[in-house]
């Protein structure tokens, strides 16, 4: 794993997250149905949290995934995360550009952790670009940070902790969080 530079770690204000081969395995389940809902996907819970630090720690977080899907909608829902962008992968970089002029962020403000040949026109673009380890090559080239987590086994946490813990902020968070737990338990 290489690491973030502080520097570029501080510059980060949106995180911005591809689904499939990074939050996924980038496996599908798919029914016998003819019905495109029930294709199902299957996430890592210590991303979950992972997204939460983020957002603890001020982060805009946003998904960017080139299929559409309800349940990468639902997943996305459920972790508090508004900027959720199904596109194609030649909308991507249109879809980044919103979220970024909504954030008040610049490209150089960004982060993006990705895998596969769609994501590289984004990954040329940010701040900080990210690869899990499993990425192809290109991606992988591309990358300032490459991950050893594949993607769907916990590595946009992995990713997290790495950012995090080079702006200096994830020991304080996690004990922010404990302390937070602990004290919810203890009003009870």
């Amino acid at each position: 794993m290489s690491a973030i530079p502080p520097d570029v770690a501080q510059r980060v204000r949106v995180v911005l997250l591809d689904v499939d081969g990074v939050m996924t395995d980038g496996g599908l389940y798919v029914s016998g149905g003819d019905d495109a809902a029930e294709e199902g996907r299957r996430f890592h819970v210590h991303d979950g949290l992972a997204v939460h630090m983020l957002r603890r720690a001020g982060l805009k977080v946003a998904v960017v995934s080139g299929k559409l899907s309800a349940p990468v909608r639902r997943r996305a829902e459920s972790l508090g995360i508004v900027e959720i962008h199904q596109v194609s992968a030649f909308g991507k970089l249109d879809a980044v550009d919103g979220v970024l002029k909504r954030a008040g962020a610049t490209w150089g403000e960004a982060a993006f952790l990705a895998d596969d040949l769609a994501d590289l026109p984004v990954l040329r673009e940010v701040g900080l670009p990210a690869a899990v380890a499993n990425a192809v090559p290109e991606v992988r080239e591309a990358a300032t940070w490459v991950g050893v987590v594949p993607g769907g086994a916990g590595a946009v946490r992995e990713f997290t902790e790495a950012l995090l813990g080079a702006r200096g902020e994830w020991a304080s968070l996690v004990e922010g969080y404990v302390g937070e737990c602990v004290e919810h338990w203890r009003s009870r």
